[in-house]
């Protein structure tokens, strides 16, 4: 059964995390502006199609909505 070095595993820890390319400050507002319009688009996408939808089977029952 093999130790475990909580010390070493810190130290390699650091190492890997200095491997890491982090995104820039600019990089992550662009991206996460983009998630949110994307957001809004499908959401807005998906109202649409279930009015569009609840409008025609509505119409097809012979029900007023």
């Amino acid at each position: 059964m093999a130790s475990f070095n909580v010390v070493e595993f810190a130290r390699e820890t650091r190492r890997e995390i200095a491997k890491v390319t982090w995104p820039t400050r600019k990089e992550t507002v662009v991206t996460t502006v983009m998630i949110v319009v994307m957001a809004l688009v499908a959401g807005v996408f998906f109202l649409a199609v279930d009015s569009a939808l609840g409008f025609a089977i509505g119409r097809i029952l012979g029900m007023n909505s």
